[in-house]
């Protein structure tokens, strides 16, 4: 440029012929006439395609492989590398890598998709999971974050799961209605199978059943993005990377999942706060358009569960998803309904909960209660020892003790006795029952009717006192009342004679 300005203020303002202009700075005279056309360097335009005669023919092997790609997964789309590696393998190419390269990048700038900016009414949300890591109760983990976002005030909501599953997308759905205050009128997903089961040919969705129940619940329209197009939701997208870099980042620590949400609610509250760039307006004071848009609640909340049927097995087991949770001994071969939440299982017979659990993550386990079992093991009380249900059950131990002194005194029929203790467990609460068993060491009343005994008159708050007509098989013992007038006698009576040397031999 500095040569540029050089020549034509030699040629137009010192008077030099362009002869001699294109003499001094060593130009031809065509290109001085160029310069002094124009005041800056018009550039170059290229009026015809550019010729690759060694790559011709093999353009259009590279165009088909490109158009393939386009139906592919990103990560396994062909690199300019390849593409060269395959035109020698397979076409029997001679030429050079570096036309193949940019031949092949020219063109995947020219077919770069192109978006439309687009504006979002009040009151509208996009929904979508994230990953990242978490701490919780001492266990580094992977949490299944779901968020959701109001694009017209970037108002957003995240709550974290141990599984991404059907009844974690429910819960949040619920929670997140509560915490906006309403339910949004239109929410867009991607295609996610807990929502979507299967994509008909003219672009319907059919439903599944829970997502069904949620949207007949709360009666919000919903929209599906194209399969495999991110960019339909940017929006939620782009905030479930802003979640992880700044919610997640140091790595979550707490001491429950509850734990954790409630931390995550908090961060989301604090966000409102912000103003984005574009806006005079706080994202806060941008939600309250969105919140008079919203749909009211319904009056009653959401059951946010997974429902399966099952049947009861030999062993008194329900199995969900590779689990085995028990159930009473009593509902043997019979079939129930499993209801799965995010941190619990509850098995219905009928309108009956016959069991409760912890939900559990792993695979292939049992969970057992071992009150389900201590009906069947009083009858089989033999199996006592090996009874799986009873392994690793910690309790006190006044409760061993007490069965080392009953089968001491009862010996076979220890067993059965000591269960009829445990059982009473199922009707009282089991501080209550422990005392009792405690109470009943001290005073040795060694046996399930005294500890019985013992729990009912802990709770009415009366003595212990042994009734006699519990027992009408015991003899009874008549017992007379002491009189003064009955010590009198003994004082009549003649004292005694010494014992002599004959009588104490």
């Amino acid at each position: 440029m500095e040569l540029y300005a050089r020549v034509r203020r030699a040629v137009l303002v010192d008077g030099m012929s362009r002869r001699a202009a294109a003499r001094e700075f060593g130009l031809a005279r065509k290109t001085v006439s160029k310069m002094l056309e124009y005041s800056l360097p018009p550039g170059y335009q290229r009026q015809k395609p550019v010729k690759r005669p060694k790559l011709g023919p093999w353009q259009g092997a590279i165009d088909a492989i490109l158009e393939d790609d386009k139906q592919r997964p990103r990560k396994q789309r062909h690199t300019a590398k390849r593409i060269f590696e395959r035109l020698r393998a397979e076409h029997d190419y001679t030429g050079g890598y570096t036309i193949v390269k940019d031949y092949v990048r020219s063109s995947k700038i020219g077919g770069q998709e192109m978006f439309v900016p687009l504006t979002h009414a009040p009151g509208e949300a996009q929904a979508d999971f994230g990953e990242a890591q978490v701490v919780i109760a001492g266990v580094e983990q992977k949490a299944h974050y779901m968020v959701f976002d109001l694009p017209h005030s970037d108002d957003c909501f995240v709550q974290a799961f141990p599984a991404e599953t059907t009844e974690a997308f429910l819960e949040a759905h619920v929670r997140a209605f509560e915490y906006f205050g309403g339910v949004p009128t239109r929410i867009l997903y991607d295609n996610t199978t807990l929502a979507v089961a299967r994509i008909l040919g003219n672009g319907q969705r059919q439903k599944t059943r829970a997502f069904s129940e949620l949207l007949s619940h709360y009666l919000f329209a919903v929209k599906f993005g194209r399969p495999a197009k991110g960019n339909d939701k940017g929006k939620v997208e782009n905030l479930v990377g802003y979640t992880r870099r700044n919610f997640m980042v140091p790595t979550p620590r707490a001491a429950s999942w509850e734990a954790l949400n409630e931390q995550l609610i908090r961060d989301a509250m604090a966000r409102r706060a912000q103003r984005l760039r574009g806006h005079a307006e706080t994202i806060g004071e941008r939600f309250e358009r969105d919140h008079a848009a919203l749909l009211p609640l319904p009056a009653a909340r959401f059951e946010a569960c997974d429902k399966v049927t099952a049947r009861v097995s030999s062993i008194s087991l329900v199995r969900y998803r590779t689990n085995d949770y028990s159930v009473p001994t009593q509902y043997g071969h019979r079939q129930v309904l499993v209801k799965a939440y995010v941190h619990r299982i509850v098995i219905v017979v009928g309108s009956e909960v016959i069991a409760e659990h912890k939900r559990s993550y792993e695979r292939e386990a049992a969970i057992y209660d071992p009150l389900h079992y201590l009906a069947l093991l009083e009858h089989k009380s033999r199996a006592l020892d090996q009874a799986a249900p009873l392994a690793g059950w910690q309790l006190p131990e006044c409760f061993a003790h007490l069965r080392r002194l009953l089968e001491a005194r009862l010996r076979k029929h220890a067993g059965r006795e000591y269960i009829q203790v445990l059982r009473l467990i199922e009707h009282f609460a089991f501080a209550e029952v422990t005392a009792a068993v405690e109470q009943a060491l001290v005073l040795n009343a060694i046996g399930f009717d005294a500890v019985r005994h013992l729990v009912l008159c802990r709770i009415e708050r009366r003595p212990p006192r042994l009734d006699m007509a519990n027992w009408p098989h015991l003899p009874l013992a008549a017992v007379r009342t002491t009189r003064a007038v009955d010590y009198m006698s003994l004082l009549a009576m003649p004292p005694a004679e010494p014992p002599t040397l004959e009588t104490t031999l």
